[in-house]
């Protein structure tokens, strides 16, 4: 009532005031000024009973010309579009599945602006489409909208549409979780495990959407963990989606449709030590005397089965052509797997010296990569055993023996019959520059 009043009997209040009312007084006052007794005259005829009469006539008629404009104004046809309404559909939701149904529709609503004015107050926010007396089959049915004025036209857009009704059946389904957000946690933590009550899901539809369903996925968002630390953190409905196999969700119902999961957040650690690995020769008439940096051990934190393989961390640094001492700072890079470590990089002193060699012989030979199944045999005693010579400092390589050493030959891809195969040596310290004196040797490999 009030919103009538402000939008139709204020308008034409003001509108009179404005365009009668104000006028004629400002006349009267004018007139009265103007004319002095004169006007004291005009006032006194004013007053008169006849003359009274005549000016509320005139002013009657004038207000109802207003009025009755207003009104016809007010009056004309006209519409309004109700966008985004929902369908709410009745059927027997536990036996029947229905497809080909819009989400919304919109209604245009037509009549006069008084009549769409109520009409817009008691809208309903959907319409009804009764499907109740339907079997399974296809079918064309028109969505209406009930309303109580029945001096407005309304359309519905769509005004029909085709349905198709389906039996439901139902599939129990084995659930697997998928974590989102993964990257939002610490680097140092990881998920451990998830727990759940059940791994068996029910899901309800028509026999072709269960079909397509080729996974049910618990969505765990680890943003939804309320610390970042180590711990067991319960997350409760956690919902449920169906998944067909390009990774689409499945409009099926899925019961239950939410799960609580116990997410477990671990911080696995192990702390194993730097190795330098010099890379290239130092210039020729010089040697790596010493290589220090300033930190000697690193904490690494990721995935259990990562870090039991992972026996330290290299550090490589570039010698190739080096003639004096050398100070280095280099970024320590992360191994695949590994998610954090304690420090991100390090100073690595690299100290020269004169240039030595020694010989170390006898050092045997160790096959590798051999294929499963074979046997391989040296085709002579220098098939086995190599000699080594290795250049550095003298007082580095004074204290390496051949159990320093190490002489290896890969067999990788190779099968039966004898090969010539390259001899290749390492040694325990990195400083050094170990040579086999034999490059080559030839072997028999044979079935066991």
């Amino acid at each position: 009532m009030k919103k009538l009043v402000n939008n139709i009997i204020l308008p034409i209040i003001k509108f009179i005031d404005k365009r009668i009312v104000t006028p004629i007084t400002k006349l009267v006052v004018k007139l009265s000024t103007k004319y002095g007794d004169s006007g004291k005259k005009f006032e006194k005829l004013l007053t008169k009973p006849n003359t009274l009469l005549f000016v509320s006539l005139f002013l009657a008629i004038i207000i109802f010309i207003v009025i009755d404009q207003r009104i016809i104004s007010f009056t004309d046809n006209t519409a309004e579009v109700l966008k985004d309404r929902k369908i709410k559909v009745i059927y027997n939701e536990e036996k029947y599945v229905v497809e080909g149904l819009p989400d919304k529709v919109d209604i245009t609503l037509i009549g006069s602006k008084t009549d769409l004015y109520i009409a817009k107050q008691s809208a309903s926010d959907y319409v009804t489409v009764d499907l109740s007396g339907l079997k399974p089959g296809t079918h064309k049915v028109n969505i209406e909208y009930s309303q109580n004025n029945s001096s407005i036209d309304y359309k519905v857009n769509p005004s029909s549409v085709t349905v198709i009704i389906y039996e439901k059946v139902s599939e129990t389904r084995t659930l697997s979780v998928d974590l989102l957000n993964k990257d939002s946690l610490d680097a140092k933590l990881i998920v451990d495990k998830t727990d759940y009550d059940t791994d068996k899901i029910v899901i309800k539809g028509s026999e072709a959407q269960l079909k397509r369903v080729v996974e049910l996925k618990a969505l765990v968002d680890l943003n939804n963990i309320p610390e970042q630390a180590a711990g067991t953190y319960k997350l409760s409905d956690v919902p449920i989606k169906a998944y067909d196999v390009d990774g689409e969700v499945v409009d099926v119902e899925v019961v239950p449709g939410t799960i609580d999961i116990d997410v477990t957040l671990a911080s696995p650690s192990k702390e194993i030590p730097i190795k330098i690995i010099p890379k290239g020769e130092v210039a020729s008439s010089y040697s790596i005397s010493s290589i220090s940096s300033s930190e000697t051990k690193i904490t690494v934190y990721g995935n259990g089965d990562i870090l039991s393989d992972l026996n330290f961390i290299p550090v490589y640094i570039d010698v190739n052509g080096l003639k004096e001492n050398k100070t280095y700072k280099v970024e320590i890079e992360k191994p695949v797997g590994v998610k954090s470590l304690s420090i991100n990089n390090i100073t690595v002193s690299v100290s020269l010296g004169s240039v030595s060699t020694k010989k170390i012989d006898d050092v045997s030979i160790e096959p590798i990569n051999l294929g499963s199944g074979l046997a391989v045999q040296g085709m002579s005693e220098s098939a086995t055993k190599v000699s080594v010579t290795l250049r550095g400092d003298q007082n580095v390589i004074n204290g390496i023996t051949a159990d320093d050493v190490t002489a290896y030959i890969d067999l990788e891809g190779l099968t039966e019959g004898e090969h010539d195969v390259e001899v290749k040596v390492e040694g325990t310290d990195n400083k050094v520059q170990y040579t086999s004196m034999t490059k080559k040797v030839k072997v028999r490999i044979s079935k066991k």
